[in-house]
């Protein structure tokens, strides 16, 4: 029985798939990727899926890795932490790979991972106002795994533009940068979700499923070499010195030595 995260479907084929650690800010721990992980394995060969909403409880969406799961990565052998990161790597691509429309109902904030979360999305709506950043710079880390999907959705140049500022921009900017689909009020948001579902219910399913895959092959190139590479620049951002002092920084509730 999975911990971390919830599934409920309806009568029609939906399924809500939950982040749910609130008092964590779903955060993603090593447990949610893996059970986010078996999820999406589930839900895509389930025939009775037609669509999937990806939602947060609580505060926030997903407030990106789980820092105290990094500091573990950090303090362990290579062969450890590659396949911890290898975890995560596996986890955006099961999702990106789901052969069913996932709409990210997004709300609250977004951070790192959570932005990885909705680039792997079909699509991400947003209630206003919300936070939203690639903030790893900020602790010494790169957005690595989540790399290549982010710059898939955003396109290079929009995506120099926060990928390694740690900035923090809103809703608005989401669209602007084509990572969401459109902005709206906190209580219009499951109305704008149910919207988004509704023209996939209409549709054959099957026919749904080929038309993301043509879709995806036609896109930017995210194959096997594409996400090893992501997996090492991980690796290898875990073994420097940085890494340790921003996470270590958080912590201690200090600035790490660059802001100081």
């Amino acid at each position: 029985m999975p911990e971390t995260i919830r599934i409920d479907r309806d009568a029609r084929g939906v399924a809500t798939l939950w982040l749910a650690r609130p008092d964590k800010h779903n955060a993603l721990s090593r447990q949610m990727m893996d059970e986010l992980t078996e999820a999406a394995g589930t839900l895509g060969a389930d025939p009775a899926v037609r669509v999937v909403v990806l939602a947060g409880q609580g505060d926030s969406f997903c407030a990106g890795g789980d820092l105290g799961w990094m500091r573990q990565q950090m303090q362990a052998d290579e062969a450890t932490r590659r396949e911890g990161a290898r975890a995560l790597a596996g986890m955006l691509s099961a999702l990106n790979l789901l052969p069913k429309p996932l709409i990210a109902r997004v709300h609250g904030n977004a951070f790192g991972g959570g932005i990885g979360v909705m680039a792997v999305s079909d699509i991400a709506i947003v209630a206003a106002p919300a936070k939203l950043g690639l903030t790893e710079v900020r602790l010494g880390l790169i957005p690595a795994t989540i790399g290549p999907y982010v710059v898939a959705r955003m396109g290079e140049p929009a995506a120099r533009r926060v990928f390694f500022s740690a900035r923090i921009f809103g809703a608005e900017e989401a669209v602007a940068l084509n990572l969401a689909a459109r902005v709206v009020a906190p209580e219009e948001l499951d109305a704008a979700i149910e919207a988004e579902v509704a023209p996939f219910l209409q549709a054959a399913p099957g026919a749904v499923a080929a038309a993301k895959a043509q879709c995806r092959a036609l896109g930017p190139r995210i194959d096997e070499a594409v996400i090893e590479d992501s997996i090492d620049r991980l690796v290898k951002v875990w073994e420097g010195d940085e890494a340790p002092e921003g996470i270590a920084a958080f912590f201690d509730k200090r600035k790490p030595h660059w802001q100081s």
